[in-house]
């Protein structure tokens, strides 16, 4: 199986560990965010791993040239972002995307696993596949409900329940097909266009732990959380 991570950001609201390290090098226990990703889908089945890099990707490279980093059976494959090209557009600098691979963000901690997520993607036969969590949000005001001028319904600091993306995705390589010739491309742009043409667009929900380091509240909450993580063959903490 092939994976795309997609290690190219800024981590403009993990400053100030970013000032000097990409966020992908950014250490969560003994090792960096990038390297838990990379021996949790190794240990998935994922041989081949294409690196979508650019801010300060150097470092992530240098870092990931030492032999004792990774396993050897591993193979590695740099791509440059010489401009930001998005969560999707970043795709188009990997060559021969041509079999169905996973995809995700370079700062995403999780007990996924990914080999359940490819099933479930082929049994639904999807074009793309968003592996998703549930999350609640809840509102510290009243919220009103009006129409024509006139409240119709008030609730008190409700809470709202939604679907959100994990950072973690299945392709095929047909739904590359929908992105943009050139320039930059979100995510949520790519999945608007597959829907519009009437493309099968799948939705895992998954309750395994996760963590989107993005933030330095999620970091911390990552940083507590890595013991209590049950072990995975060939991954020592």
């Amino acid at each position: 199986m092939r994976a795309v991570i997609l290690a190219g950001g800024l981590g403009m609201r993990l400053r100030p560990y970013t000032t000097i390290l990409p966020k992908p090098l950014v250490p969560v226990g003994d090792r960096p965010i990038l390297e838990h990703i990379i021996l949790r889908l190794n240990a998935c089945g994922v041989s081949s791993i294409d690196m979508c890099v650019g801010h300060l990707g150097e470092l992530i490279r240098l870092y990931f040239s030492q032999q004792d980093k990774l396993p050897v059976e591993l193979e590695m494959r740099w791509h440059w972002e010489n401009e930001p090209l998005g969560t999707a557009g970043a795709l188009r600098t990997v060559p021969d995307l041509d079999e169905t691979f996973i995809a995700m963000n370079g700062d995403v901690l999780t007990t996924l696993v990914y080999r359940q997520l490819i099933e479930y993607h082929r049994e639904h036969d999807a074009m793309l596949t968003v592996a998703t969590q549930a999350k609640r949000v809840n509102i510290d005001l009243g919220v009103i409900e009006i129409d024509d001028g006139v409240i119709v319904d008030y609730q008190e600091k409700p809470s709202l329940d939604y679907k959100v993306s994990m950072g973690i995705y299945v392709y095929e390589p047909e739904a590359l097909k929908y992105l943009p010739r050139q320039g930059p491309c979100q995510f949520p742009d790519l999945v608007l266009s597959l829907l519009a043409d009437g493309k099968r667009v799948a939705a895992f929900p998954s309750d395994a732990e996760w963590y989107d380091i993005g933030t330095i509240a999620e970091y911390e909450r990552a940083l507590q959380a890595l013991e209590s993580w049950p072990a995975q063959p060939g991954i020592e903490r």
